[in-house]
């Protein structure tokens, strides 16, 4: 028998089955939640336009750290996800090392925030919410609408 599962624990599952997202303009490879939505109006709001860089490191290194624009340089070993269209804000870039996305390239990403604090340099730090990334796998027809990508 398994133990029982506080609401702690439930809260930073990283299944994003069944979880809530705000809408996307058809198949996404990221989307974004309506509680890591109002944690970004947060932060934008004391820190200026965001973005995400989802890396695989281990422990808090594979969460999705928020950077000020310009304060996080991408470059050649990093692949754009996409964007995430929070309403009031400007689209927010999600990106991921490219060695981490060439193992989860057939997961949609969805960006979480649930209590707690975040880590490293991440912005939302102070604000008693970290951002978390939950996973799931694209549907056949996601697939076949985003085709195949060429930098992994």
């Amino acid at each position: 028998m398994s133990e029982p599962v506080t609401p702690d624990e439930e809260a930073c599952r990283f299944d994003a089955a069944g979880v809530e997202e705000l809408p996307t303009d058809g198949p996404a490879r990221v989307a974004v939640t309506p509680a890591a939505a109002d944690l970004l109006r947060t932060v934008v709001a004391k820190h200026g336009p965001v973005m995400f860089h989802q890396s695989g490191g281990c422990c808090d290194g594979s969460a999705p750290m928020c950077y000020p624009v310009g304060d996080f340089l991408t470059g050649d070993a990093d692949v754009l996800l996409g964007a995430l269209d929070v309403p009031g804000l400007a689209p927010i870039e999600v990106w991921i090392g490219r060695l981490q996305y060439a193992a989860w390239k057939h997961t949609r990403l969805t960006i979480d925030a649930v209590p707690g604090r975040g880590a490293g340099f991440s912005v939302e730090g102070p604000e008693g919410m970290r951002f978390l990334t939950r996973s799931r796998l694209f549907t056949d027809a996601e697939r076949a609408a985003l085709g195949p990508r060429a930098e992994a």
